[in-house]
């Protein structure tokens, strides 16, 4: 199933269309970013060095899949929205974050888009974690949502799903 939502953009909407499931993965995963407009934000830079990634990886799915990411929370800020975002960005951080004050145009990426990033990325260890720990969740929502339980969905030992979420976290907090 992980291999579908690489390859699947119906497999990815389902996931992303899922507001509850949404909710749990972002206070599992617990992503740090830029609050903005009540919601996490995140740069090209934040999300490459996550994934361990370079930003022209970023730049080549913006090109590839970017009808998808934009339907998902990816936005280009220009104009007024991209000085309150500066703001925004200077009244949590200071000058502590690298950011180059004279950008005129800033894609960001909210958490959905996020999310849809490490569900294209196919090279990426982190990725990949963050995958399995999606379709874990995702599953353990959705059935306590219906009522189900997940005692025989998902099989896996429980040692190796701590130790899966563990190196998440600690990735996540690098």
């Amino acid at each position: 199933m992980a291999k579908d939502l690489v390859n699947s953009p119906v497999e990815r909407q389902n996931i992303l269309n899922n507001p509850y499931a949404v909710i749990e993965l972002e206070k599992a995963t617990q992503i740090k970013g830029i609050q903005f407009e009540g919601a996490v934000r995140l740069v090209k830079e934040q999300v490459a060095q996550f994934f361990e990634i370079t930003p022209r990886t970023i730049d080549n799915l913006l090109q590839q899949y970017g009808n998808e990411l934009r339907q998902n929370g990816y936005e280009v800020l220009k104009g007024k929205r991209l000085k309150e975002f500066k703001l925004c960005i200077q009244s949590q951080f200071g000058n502590e974050m690298d950011f180059v004050t004279k950008t005129t145009i800033l894609g960001i990426f909210d958490f959905r888009t996020f999310l849809n990033v490490a569900m294209l990325l196919t090279d990426s260890e982190r990725a990949r974690l963050l995958r399995q720990m999606i379709l874990d969740i995702v599953i353990d929502t959705v059935n306590q949502r219906t009522g189900g339980g997940t005692k025989y969905i998902n099989q896996r030992d429980d040692l190796d799903n701590e130790e899966l979420k563990l190196r998440l976290l600690t990735a996540i907090q690098r």
